[in-house]
């Protein structure tokens, strides 16, 4: 290994170990409000379920705010104009204000239809509108919270985002227990606790990340006030990873109705083989954050073959890493099933399933990587229309093998999607499109 191989490897460990901690982190949220709430009784953890999805649609949605953050900001750290990269910062909390603010108008008013989608009984109705009222409130300092994140990890911190993440989840499970049963005499909120709870948490870490971002703007004489042409420029730069996130989630979406055709039975396998491959991707995820951060700053400061050495040693790492977690999932998979289950059917659909994701988990782990390479390089456009092909060519496939069992839909995942997105990131990164220089 090469002096400069090592230093890369350096960079990559301190940016993505603290980002995987923080990616684990965030889950933990949803866990201690079901943990809690479950104790209530079935129809209002059944009501925190739909109110979560409803949320967890939002969140993904706007990922961008901390995607395109992460890379406009990192290529003016590269170029060294610190405060130039504070100031787009800044522009993208501003955003993320604006868009938070009119997410809660729109949908606070639509939270019963938006329920009844799901197709809940009156009780669990009832108690997910209350939820997520409450929740829906919480849209602009979640939001922040995105936004403010990708400025740091821009600035090559992804330390910060932990702590706040941990001490947020920290303050998380104290204040649901206390507005959900109450103290003493007081007799608590019940569900609607729980929410107040994870809202009063998530204003407490959108504040805390907020102020680093602006103390940071005020130490570099970065401007604070909106800036309508910084911001609509951050706007229009987030909407090819909308798309992007858009077909991502149409894919899944894809393979949960190929699983409902067939019967209760898979649809719960679907659900839960759905569930470790996306605690698998936290660990890939980790390592796409710091692609993110370090291309960005490496074609901010005009370095080309930096950049393209960099990204080599962080496919070394995506592959490295799938293999990983590959065999850890095929190793685990007899006995991940009864973590979750006791239903027999469910547990012998499971294993097979598990060990086709287990195959794919390299392609998986190169994938993350240069997706995080590319949008460091402000190439979300690429990725959206790359993104459209391979789901054009997987969503047909997927919907005829789904009848021919579950196994299939996952090797038709693992080959054709997962490959699908492997080969035409593979592709591009082999090019030089997406080495555009400079802040």
């Amino acid at each position: 290994m090469t002096r400069v191989g090592r230093e890369h490897d350096r960079e990559i460990l301190r940016l993505a170990v603290p980002a995987f901690l923080a990616l684990v982190a965030e889950p933990t949220f949803l866990l201690a409000d079901s943990a809690i709430v479950g104790h209530l009784g079935t129809p209002e953890l059944a009501a925190l379920g739909i109110a979560s999805a409803v949320m967890g649609t939002l969140v993904s949605l706007c990922i961008f705010l901390a995607y395109g953050t992460t890379a406009s900001v990192a290529r003016q750290v590269g170029a060294g104009r610190t405060r130039e990269a504070l100031t787009q910062g800044v522009d993208g909390l501003w955003l993320a204000a604006g868009l938070g603010l009119l997410a809660s108008v729109v949908t606070v008013p639509l939270t019963r239809p938006l329920v009844r989608l799901f197709g809940p009984g009156t009780l669990v109705e009832d108690q997910a509108v209350v939820y997520l009222r409450i929740a829906l409130l919480g849209a602009v300092p979640l939001l922040l919270m995105l936004a403010a994140t990708g400025v740091l990890r821009g600035l090559q911190d992804t330390r910060t985002p932990l702590l706040v993440a941990v001490a947020a989840n920290g303050a998380n499970v104290v204040l649901n227990l206390v507005l959900v049963y109450g103290v003493g005499a007081w007799e608590g909120l019940g569900l609607a606790g729980s929410a107040w709870g994870t809202l009063l948490a998530q204003l407490g870490a959108a504040t805390a990340l907020v102020w680093v971002v602006v103390r940071g703007a005020r130490r570099t004489r970065a401007t604070l006030r909106p800036d309508l042409t910084g911001i609509r420029a951050a706007g229009r730069a987030g909407v090819p990873l909308v798309l992007r996130t858009l077909m991502l989630r149409a894919s899944l979406l894809v393979m949960t109705y190929a699983a409902a055709r067939r019967g209760d039975a898979d649809l719960a396998t679907m659900q839960l083989a759905l569930t470790i491959w996306t605690f698998l991707a936290f660990t890939l995820d980790a390592v796409a954050i710091a692609a993110q951060a370090i291309t960005g700053r490496y074609l901010g400061a005009g370095d080309a073959a930096g950049a393209r050495a960099v990204t080599r040693r962080m496919e070394r790492w995506g592959w490295a890493s799938g293999v990983v977690t590959g065999v850890a999932l095929a190793g685990l998979s007899p006995f991940l099933g009864g973590l979750f289950t006791s239903d027999p059917g469910v547990l012998e659909l499971l294993v097979p399933v598990l060990l086709v994701a287990a195959l794919a988990q390299p392609l998986a782990g190169i994938v993350f990587v240069l997706d995080g390479v590319l949008i460091g390089a402000g190439d979300a456009v690429y990725l959206a229309w790359a993104q459209l092909v391979t789901l054009a060519l997987f969503a047909p496939v997927a919907l005829v093998v789904g009848d021919r069992g579950l196994t299939w839909l996952w090797v038709a995942f693992g080959v054709l999607f997962m490959g699908g997105r492997a080969a035409t990131l593979l592709l591009r990164a082999r090019g030089d499109a997406w080495l555009r220089l400079g802040a």
